[in-house]
C-alpha cells in the first residue's frame, strides 16, 4: 500500500496545508512538515505516534486551523518522511527540536501535543534547550514512559512473562500488514480502538497504519520494547495535561496515572470511558478541546468550546 493512501473525503481526510517544508534533523534526516491556519495565530505542534502520520491528526487540524497555526510533521520513516538509519528516542528528540526551530520564530512558544510515540518524543526532548525555549504547555495523549510491553493488555492473559513475550512478538512482527480488508480492520479495532469506534474511524486508522513500511514499523517496535523515559517525565516542567482512553490496550490507564504522579506540573487528567488507544480519531472533540484549553491558558488563544462532562473522569 502507498504510504500516502489515506482516506480522501470526510472528517478523516487530511486537509491541504497552507505551507509544506522539509526539515533537516541533527543527523541529516529529512522530515516532512506542514503548516495549517493563519500565520499570526497561536501555534500548536502535533506529534503523531508509531505507524501513523500527519493524517492521523486530520480532525484536530481541520478544527484548530480556523484560529490557530497548526504545525504537524511525519516522524522519520513515517508518512512522507524517508526512513533514516537511526531509530532511537534521542533521534526523536532531535527531530522535534529541529521542527520547532524551523517553524517557530525565536522565542515563540507553542502548545505541543503528542500521541503515543509522539508523547514519548516530547518526554525524550524534555531537557533539550530548543524544546524548553518553545514549549508553553504539553498534552500527553495515550502514551507511557516505560514498561510498555509488560503493561500492554493486547494479549488477554494475566500479567507475566508469557503475556510480555507474546505481546513483544506480536507488536514487533516483521510480517507485512497487507491490504486493508474487513478482517484486518477487525484486528486493528480489537488491538487499538474502543468498541464504540465507527467503521469510518476504523478505516481511517487502518489506512494510515497499513501505509507504514514494514521495516519502519519493526525498527521502531524494538525501540518501544526497551523504552525508559521515566527521567524525561520528571524533567517535563511545563504545564502538562494527560489524556487516555479507559479501553486503551496499548498504553492502558495505569500508564497515564503513572505519568500524572511523576510529572512536576500536571495540570489535568482525563480518562475517556470506552475509548481505546486512537484517541484523536475516536474522540476528536475531546482531544481538540484539551489542546484549545491549553492554548487559551498558556498562549492566550481562543477559548475551548464547553464539553459534555458526563463523558469524562477528570482530576488534577
Amino acid at each position: 500500500m502507498s504510504r500516502t493512501a489515506f482516506v480522501t473525503s470526510g472528517p478523516y481526510a487530511p486537509p491541504e496545508p497552507v505551507r509544506v517544508l522539509t526539515v533537516r534533523s541533527a543527523d541529516g534526516a529529512r522530515l516532512h512538515a506542514e503548516v495549517h491556519g493563519p500565520e499570526q495565530a497561536p501555534p500548536v505542534v502535533l506529534v503523531h505516534g508509531w505507524t501513523c502520520s500527519t493524517a492521523f491528526w486530520a480532525a484536530q487540524i481541520r478544527d484548530l486551523a480556523a484560529d490557530h497555526r497548526v504545525i504537524a510533521y511525519d516522524q522519520r520513516g513515517h508518512g512522507r518522511s524517508p526512513a533514516a538509519p537511526t531509530c532511537s528516542t534521542e533521534a526523536l528528540a532531535d527531530d522535534l527540536e529541529a521542527v520547532l526551530a524551523a517553524t517557530l520564530a525565536p522565542g515563540e512558544r507553542a502548545v505541543v501535543a503528542g500521541h503515543s510515540m509522539g508523547g514519548m518524543t516530547v518526554m525524550a526532548a524534555a531537557e533539550r534547550p530548543g524544546f524548553r525555549r518553545h514549549a508553553a504547555a504539553v498534552l500527553l495523549c495515550s502514551t507511557g514512559s516505560s514498561r510498555l510491553v509488560a503493561e500492554s493488555t493486547v494479549v488477554p492473559l494475566r500479567p507475566g512473562r508469557l503475556r510480555t513475550w507474546l505481546t513483544g512478538h506480536i507488536l514487533g512482527a516483521r510480517l507485512p500488514l497487507g491490504p486493508v480488508t474487513p478482517w484486518a480492520m477487525r484486528l486493528l479495532k480489537y488491538g487499538t480502538m474502543g468498541s464504540a469506534s465507527t467503521p469510518a474511524m476504523v478505516e481511517a486508522c487502518a489506512r494510515i497504519v497499513h501505509g507504514c513500511p514494514t521495516r519502519v514499523r519493526h525498527a521502531w517496535s524494538r525501540v518501544l520494547h526497551t523504552l525508559d523515559l521515566d527521567h524525561g517525565v520528571r524533567q517535563l516542567r511545563v504545564p502538562t495535561a494527560v489524556l487516555v482512553g479507559s479501553a486503551d490496550r496499548l498504553t492502558p490507564p495505569v500508564q497515564a496515572r503513572a505519568l500524572c504522579a511523576a510529572l512536576p506540573n500536571c495540570v489535568d487528567f482525563t480518562e475517556l470511558p470506552g475509548v481505546g488507544h486512537m484517541t484523536p480519531v475516536e474522540a476528536p472533540e475531546r482531544v481538540t478541546g484539551k489542546i484549545r484549553e491549553l492554548a487559551a491558558a498558556h498562549l492566550g488563544g481562543p477559548q475551548a468550546e464547553p464539553q459534555a462532562a458526563p463523558q469524562v473522569k477528570e482530576g488534577a
